[in-house]
Formats: C-alpha cells, structure tokens, sequence
C-alpha cells in the first residue's frame, strides 16, 4: 500500500479543469464540495467516460463537467430530479416559484405530507421541484428517510433558504441533458465502464464510531459487506482497465479493504451535527488505482 503526503495537491502539474457553470443543486449528506480541491488533483490526467454511481449532489460531475458521463443512484426521485431538470428545467422552475412564494412553516409541512401520500398523483416536474423545495428548507438539508421510507425531517431555521435559482438550475440541466442517468445499484452502473474510463466512487461512508452509521440517502443500510464487496467492484475495474479513485472514512477496515491500492488521507469539514460542537474537520481517505 501506497500512503501519499497531502502534498500531492500543491505539486501536481496538470492543468487547470475549465470552469464549469454547472454545480450541485441540491445539497447532501457526505457532499464533496469542500473536497473538490482534493480530489481534483488526484483525477488522472485523460480518461474516457466518467461514472460516478453514488450521485448525490455529484459535487465533482458538476465540477468536471465532462463530455461523455453515466451518473447514478439508487434513490429514484434523485435521479428522477436530474431526469426532470435535462429534459424540462423550465416546468422545475416554474413550480418553485410557486414554492418561493408560498414558502412557510405551514406550507413546508403541507408540502412534506403530499410528499410521503404514496396514493398522490405527481406530474415530473412537480416532483421534482418539490424535491428541491424540501431540500432547500428543511433542517441541515439533512434528506433522510425512515424505514418506511418517509421524508422526515422537520423545517429548517433560514431567513431566506435558495428555494430557485433559475441560473444555476438551466446550468444543471444543460450538463446533464448530455449524460446518462441511471437508477440503478452501482454495480449494475459500471458494468458498461471500459479501459481508460474513470470511475468515482463515493459511497455512504464506513461508521467511524458505533453511532456514526447514518444513512440517510434511502431506507436501505450500507454496511461492511457492502463495504467488502464493493472493494472487489473496485478490484475488477481495474483489472479492467479503468482509472478508479473512491472517498471513504479513514479508517482501519477501509484501509484494509484497500490494501495495494494509494491512499491519502485528507481534512475534510464537516458541517452537519445537531450539536455544533462536533462540527468541524474529520479525516478522511481518497483512494486511487489504475493510473
């Protein structure tokens, strides 16, 4: 196993990405907006297609903005948001207008109870906006579901949450008119991934204590046999051929799931803890192979 210094980032001699127009719209849980320097740097030089099947806010897709991409999740109104905003960004803005203009306490928990009605009838771009709404207003925009599979978080205290910002959004939409989107596990994502393509993995992250394990993406968990197993995808796209690079907690089982692999460890801060104390920066691992 390869450990590499932080100082990989301040010697790194490839050139400056473009500037993207484009970045995440919603925000999420484990997000790597903090981290894109990081990770940025350690991104092979040329590769093909970009895969990134744990999507969430897709801080880097955004970023890197690249010209041929699959990205995919297993939570279907995420995905079925970024379908929404390719093929309609004008219905999306639209109904978050709406929700500008209505937004309340009572209007936001009005708006969450239509949301988890499993028998109300949704046109797309309602559903989708009413995803940003929820996401833009709600506590931490912490998205989290229960068991059940019900949106549960209680509102959030803001002055004035960014409910639209049509810009931003008709950004989005372009980028991601031109990259497949995938519902989908992530090992079905990448069966289509070919040597020299890069594959971004960034999972629900390995607990680093006992009470850490939050999952908040869908009812489903991601624990250490998922973990194994998708160290073995890991392995076998490289065999393949592909560039790969994952984000994970620092820790002693990640490590060792990765062994052979470069590691670095990297500083990332974290900001969403109900107790403020906690918050700040935690470490954490960014892993490399093929290139």
């Amino acid at each position: 196993m390869s450990v590499r210094s932080l100082s990989r980032a301040k010697r790194d001699p490839r050139p400056a990405l473009r500037d993207s127009p484009a970045g995440p719209v919603v925000k999420w849980v484990g997000g790597k907006t903090k981290l894109l320097p990081e990770l940025l740097a350690r991104m092979p030089v040329r590769f093909g297609r970009y895969y990134e099947p744990f999507a969430g806010g897709a801080a880097l897709f955004f970023r890197v903005a690249p010209e041929r991409a699959v990205l995919a999740d297993s939570n279907s109104d995420l995905i079925g948001l970024y379908t929404c905003l390719s093929g309609d960004v004008a219905g999306v803005i639209r109904r978050l207008e709406h929700h500008r203009e209505a937004h309340s306490e009572a209007h936001y928990y009005a708006t969450r109870t239509r949301w988890n009605d499993r028998e109300a009838s949704w046109v797309s771009a309602d559903r989708a906006a009413t995803f940003i709404y929820l996401n833009k207003t709600c506590f931490n925009g912490l998205w989290r579901v229960n068991r059940a599979g019900a949106f549960n978080v209680p509102i959030g205290r803001y002055t004035d949450p960014p409910i639209c910002v049509p810009d931003a959004l008709r950004a989005a939409g372009s980028l991601l008119g031109r990259t497949t989107l995938q519902c989908c596990d992530y090992q079905d994502a990448v069966t289509g991934a070919r040597r020299g393509d890069l594959v971004y993995f960034d999972p629900p992250y390995d607990p680093v204590t006992v009470t850490a394990n939050f999952t908040s993406y869908t009812s489903d968990t991601f624990g250490a046999l998922h973990q194994r197993e998708l160290a073995d995808t890991a392995r076998s796209l490289v065999a393949r051929g592909c560039r790969v690079m994952l984000s994970n907690s620092d820790t002693p089982f990640i490590r060792s799931l990765y062994k052979g692999f470069h590691i670095d460890r990297v500083k990332c801060a974290r900001a969403i803890n109900s107790n403020a104390a906690k918050r700040g920066d935690v470490d954490e691992v960014i892993i490399t192979a093929g290139y």
